[in-house]
């Protein structure tokens, strides 16, 4: 098992996630994070920590989408161990609807 970054984080991106990480496998898009899969060791801290509740185990149905997201860019996006500063207006975009057609980036962040 281990834990997926899912669309809820897209324009979000709050980062709480990242302080609790004990193996720092986050990696930052320029508007969500992604979680390398192979790295995670599914202790789970790190989705209580999120507020926009865009962390779930791999073992939920229909995430097939999510582990191939978090796979192929925690490969090309830069690591982050640190949390930053969240987008300003990322509350109005928790909870919106096919946030990954509208808003995804495939843009790497500036990791730490």
């Amino acid at each position: 098992m281990t834990y997926l970054v899912i669309d809820n984080c897209i324009k979000c991106k709050y980062m709480d996630c990242v302080e609790v990480c004990p193996v720092d496998c986050f990696y930052e898009g320029e508007n969500m994070l992604v979680i390398h899969p192979d790295e995670c060791i599914d202790c789970g801290v790190c989705e209580p920590e999120c507020p926009a509740e865009a962390i779930k185990p791999d073992t939920e149905p229909g995430l097939d989408k999510w582990l191939k997201v978090n796979t192929e860019y925690a490969e090309i996006w830069p690591n982050i161990i640190e949390k930053g500063s969240p987008p300003e207006d990322g509350e109005k975009f928790d909870g919106v609807e096919g946030k990954f057609d509208k808003f995804f980036s495939k843009e790497p962040g500036e990791g730490s």
